[in-house]
């Protein structure tokens, strides 16, 4: 019986062996220290990695535990790691842009090492899900950076989200993370408002790390806005983003009045019933009546009487060859959710807890 080849690249050595690479090159404002900055990068890498609640017990790990030290030394390339107070002062003064070029030879290394066979969708297209999460929150700690949301009773309290970019496909659990992009104070005072303005440069710097790949996005129903739409097509990417009839009740309404609604159902080996109704072409809004877009509606109901309802507008041709796979498609935008975020929050990684204690810029007024 023949074996899966070992991709020595696509290993936990070979990724953190390329991880360590672009770190060396990061300038380093404090050369000559006796703990160089890719240590100290490598280290919180570590910190995530071997899922150390604090940067405390990692630093009592790494000098007091031989198992970590030796992870440390023969996985990570550390020889010594760095005490919990200098890792913080050194990581502060890494600007965030410096680590966008891991991400991009992390997904060479994919590529290269045929890692994303399979992950084709829609003649040669890959399933880009975008979506936003929380990373911080307190009413008594922030930074000049935090967004606030004002209660009520007069408190505040001051947040932390990041807009994530994640390849996924529907029939596959593993998920692909292209680099994030942090929602600041200064897009609004609104989560939505907030969450358009740095998909803007999310979606505009995927586009320049990766101007060839054929990206079909997936998004939530506050992406169906004439602007984003505008943008994805400016930028080439296909869409396939959801839409809910309260948000367009001129898109509903123009595909209920139209005697062109087509409609198409089927029974599968399960005995649950897909039932859609599409309409090509139809104007996104009154506003936007010049942008057209295609409309998929679809009811899943199964044997036992319970029913799911989603909807979508997309770029993308309807017709009654393709609408399983696009309706997948657009359901799929929640491994981003499932796999990603949740693994991150709710696997033993503690990613709201040490992203608060790995870098320094959580300062009290």
């Amino acid at each position: 019986m023949s074996k899966t080849p070992f991709r020595k690249d696509l290993s936990i050595p070979g990724l953190l062996a390329t991880a360590r690479k672009v770190f060396e090159t990061i300038p380093d404002d404090m050369s000559g220290t006796q703990i160089p900055l890719a240590d100290h990068l490598m280290s919180a890498l570590a910190l995530f990695g071997l899922k150390y609640p604090s940067l405390l017990q990692f630093d009592q790990a790494s000098r007091q535990d031989d198992a970590t030290r030796h992870n440390l030394r023969t996985l990570y390339g550390i020889a010594t790691a760095p005490s919990d107070t200098f890792m913080r002062e050194r990581l502060d003064r890494v600007d965030p842009a410096c680590l966008l070029p891991v991400y991009r030879q992390l997904f060479k290394s994919l590529q290269r090492g045929k890692g994303l066979e399979g992950f084709e969708v829609f003649e040669g297209h890959y399933l880009l899900s975008i979506d936003g999460t929380g990373l911080f929150s307190s009413q008594k700690i922030h930074c000049p950076h935090c967004c606030e949301k004002h209660h009520r009773n007069g408190q505040i309290t001051y947040y932390h989200q990041l807009l994530g970019a994640v390849l996924v496909h529907p029939e596959h659990r593993e998920v692909f993370p292209l680099a994030p992009e942090p929602i600041l104070k200064q897009d609004g005072q609104t989560k939505n408002d907030c969450e358009r303005n740095a998909a803007k440069r999310l979606l505009a710097q995927i586009r320049r790390d990766h101007p060839r790949l054929k990206l079909i996005v997936v998004e939530d129903a506050l992406a169906s806005n004439g602007p984003h739409i505008k943008q994805l097509e400016a930028l080439n990417y296909r869409f396939i983003l959801g839409a809910k009839k309260g948000d367009h009740p001129y898109l509903f309404e123009w595909v209920d009045s139209s005697e062109t609604t087509r409609e198409w159902e089927q029974i599968d080996e399960h005995g649950t019933r897909h039932r859609f109704r599409y309409h090509n072409e139809v104007p996104l809004n009154d506003t936007h009546f010049d942008l057209t877009v295609n409309f998929l509606e679809y009811w899943e109901t199964r044997p036992n009487g319970k029913t799911q309802h989603f909807s979508w507008v997309c770029d993308l041709p309807l017709n009654e060859d393709n609408l399983m796979p696009i309706m997948r498609a657009g359901r799929a935008r929640w491994r981003i959710e499932n796999e990603t975020f949740n693994t991150l929050k709710n696997q033993g990684y503690h990613f709201e807890h040490t992203m608060v204690t790995a870098t320094r810029i959580w300062q009290p007024y």
